[in-house]
């Protein structure tokens, strides 16, 4: 859809469960997950919706997908080791390499925009918590470190603040530093928060709420605290937005 939340339409028009789409940094792609073929893998499309394409082909569970920021590589989720790892491969799919290890799991990569380090949430310290490391995979240190679950880590354009959903006042949006500091309320209230995903020029977070069960819609809210805006406001479950820098 448009970023006003006109001209909606279609892309995957499959009968399995298609979700988390992230576009390629030139708009040329979009990678998103699917469950088509009896489990979930991370496929990639151009942006009209064609040459739908297996990127991981494993047999077992690849989601969440996010690009590097000069499209080469693409970090995921994995399930292959009997557990939820990160991972990296190259934009054809080739060369998929396991960043994580730890027994608990790591899931959902979002690269910082200088593509040296990879946010992800990770259960290691008993609860979900966000977690910053090199894009190699070291030095994965905790940066949220709070009482109350922390996860869906989203890197803002300029790479000074990283946007995570949180459960600390109910459900909420805060946005952190990479190192910890200024952690600050979004958006926050009685509803479901979950999913953010920035704007280009770093002025808006969309991002995934609902009032109630099965009311999921995709929202914008203005850094600044300037306003929110309902962008679906449809009657089926709208989630999981992602930007291009084109649109």
């Amino acid at each position: 859809m448009n970023a006003d939340g006109s001209g909606q339409g279609n892309l995957t028009n499959n009968t399995a469960a298609d979700r988390w789409p992230a576009w390629s940094p030139d708009g040329s792609r979009i990678a998103f997950s699917t469950w088509r073929d009896g489990r979930s893998e991370v496929y990639v499309m151009n942006p009209d919706g064609s040459g739908q394409q297996d990127l991981t082909n494993n047999p077992t569970d690849d989601r969440e997908s996010a690009w590097a920021p000069d499209g080469s590589k693409i970090a995921f989720t994995s399930y292959r080791q009997d557990n939820w790892d990160i991972y990296v491969m190259n934009a054809d799919g080739s060369g998929q390499i396991r960043l994580t290890s730890d027994p608990a799991e790591d899931r959902g990569p979002s690269w910082s925009p200088d593509g040296l380090r990879i946010a992800f949430a990770s259960y290691r310290d008993g609860q979900w918590e966000v977690y910053v490391m090199a894009a190699d995979g070291s030095s994965q240190t905790n940066v949220s470190r709070d009482p109350a679950p922390d996860f869906d880590p989203a890197w803002s354009p300029d790479g000074s603040q990283i946007a995570f959903q949180t459960f600390r006042d109910g459900w909420a949006l805060y946005v952190i530093a990479p190192d910890g500091a200024e952690q600050l309320a979004l958006a926050s209230g009685d509803e479901y928060y979950g999913e953010p995903a920035w704007s280009p020029d770093g002025r808006f977070v969309a991002y995934t709420a609902s009032k109630g069960a099965g009311d999921l819609e995709v929202r914008v809210a203005a850094v600044d605290d300037s306003g929110v805006a309902d962008l679906t406001n449809a009657p089926d479950e709208d989630s999981g937005p992602s930007w291009w820098a084109g649109l």
